[in-house]
């Protein structure tokens, strides 16, 4: 995979499910949701979505499937058993009722209880075994093992460029374990056997969705909230020793809830052609990387406009640019609403939330043909199309 553009053969998804009943106004803010969703709305949303992928002749995978097959390889069930019971949170008696509950679950149940999370009073415990003063302090309603529903965001968690994966660094604590899942995936499961990493967890922080392909060679990395600069270099070195890349383009974001990854404010629809925030176009600077000769360190250059920056490095006149609303409180409205973040499926198709209605009509008088779909409860965590999917697979750009 070398672009953000090119005709999209296989992504991963998460459908949402039991996660999302989790959250409650009290929990929410901490688990990073701006609303609580209704889950049955929101999976009728995503079933409609993949179906859309699908009529388009796009394999889609989802996380969850693919999760509760690995969990059937030992090494695997006993890697992420134990991740989960190595929180400094449980004590050693909760965490030995843990194991023991664990371990009655076959890989499919298993599977739920890693992403939907395990709660107080859903832990068996019996009067032969106690579960200590951990367990008998906590609310009925408190977490032993803490939901994942930003989940459904799969594009975060793992990106691949060429054939190399990179499992990422997530910068939040309520997303942490996600990569820990996608990391035992890509390690364990049959279909990804052999597979090379180009990032994985554990190095500096670092999310997909402050990744962007813009032309084979040509990487964006977005720093502010969610990817460090740290991030951004660890990955520039790791793509240019392997050779997947020539070119590095950081770019600063705002470190704001609206614009937390790169493509909140900037996403690709054709091969020289962005949507993007128009708040944002002129302002957005860019720190060119470009591989050292011999083993040296990269070189830095900048900071330049990142419309010209991004231009120059992919070899072409200029970026067209589609600017996300029509008018400034429209624009600063349908951003919110992730109008910039769509998800290519081929050069000038893209997938779309429906609800963006400016942002949909400039796409379609710039000649990019939108296919909208439902997001008002897919929404609430803030992310679109392009957060809710991992492209794995597509056809390489023809230059």
């Amino acid at each position: 995979m070398d672009s953000e553009v090119g005709r999209l053969g296989t992504v991963l998804l998460h459908r949402p499910g039991p996660e999302l009943a989790r959250l409650t106004p009290r929990n929410n803010d901490s688990l990073l949701f701006d609303a609580i969703p209704w889950v049955g709305r929101a999976q009728e949303e995503h079933d409609a979505f993949a179906a859309a992928l699908r009529e388009r002749g796009v394999e889609v995978l989802y996380l969850a499937s693919l999760l509760a097959e690995t969990l059937a390889v030992a090494e695997a069930r006993a890697e992420l058993t134990e991740q989960v019971l190595s929180s400094p949170r449980l004590g050693d008696t909760l965490r030995a009722r843990v194991a023991d509950h664990l371990a009655y679950l076959d890989p499919a149940a298993l599977a739920d209880v890693l992403i939907a999370g395990l709660a107080h009073e859903e832990l068996r415990i019996s009067p032969e075994r106690p579960g200590g003063l951990v367990y008998t302090l906590m609310d009925r309603h408190d977490f032993v093992i803490e939901p994942l529903p930003n989940l459904l965001f799969t594009r975060d968690s793992s990106l691949w460029i060429r054939d190399r994966v990179g499992v990422t660094s997530l910068a939040m604590r309520a997303r942490r374990r996600e990569s820990t899942l996608t990391n035992a995936i890509y390690r364990h499961h049959p279909r990804f056997v052999g597979t090379e990493f180009v990032y994985q967890p554990g190095l500096e922080h670092l999310e997909g969705g402050d990744v962007l392909l813009l032309a084979p060679g040509v990487i964006a990395v977005g720093v502010g909230e969610r990817t460090t600069p740290a991030g951004a270099e660890r990955l520039g070195r790791q793509v240019f020793a392997a050779g997947l890349a020539h070119t590095i383009l950081v770019v600063p974001v705002a470190q704001k809830r609206a614009t937390m990854h790169l493509d909140t404010v900037c996403t690709m629809v054709d091969v020289d052609a962005v949507l993007m925030y128009p708040n944002v176009a002129d302002a957005l600077s860019a720190y060119t990387v470009i591989a050292g000769a011999d083993g040296d360190d990269p070189r830095v250059d900048g900071p330049a406009p990142f419309l010209r920056a991004a231009a120059d490095a992919m070899d072409i006149d200029q970026l067209r640019v589609i600017d996300t609303g029509l008018d400034p409180v429209t624009a600063e409205r349908e951003q919110w609403d992730d109008g910039n973040n769509t998800l290519a499926l081929a050069p000038r198709l893209c997938v779309g939330y429906e609800r963006n209605v400016e942002t949909n009509a400039q796409l379609e008088r710039a000649g990019i043909e939108l296919i909208p779909i439902a997001g008002s409860e897919l929404g609430s965590g803030r992310g679109g199309p392009r957060c809710m999917s991992c492209p794995m697979v597509r056809e390489p750009l023809r230059r």
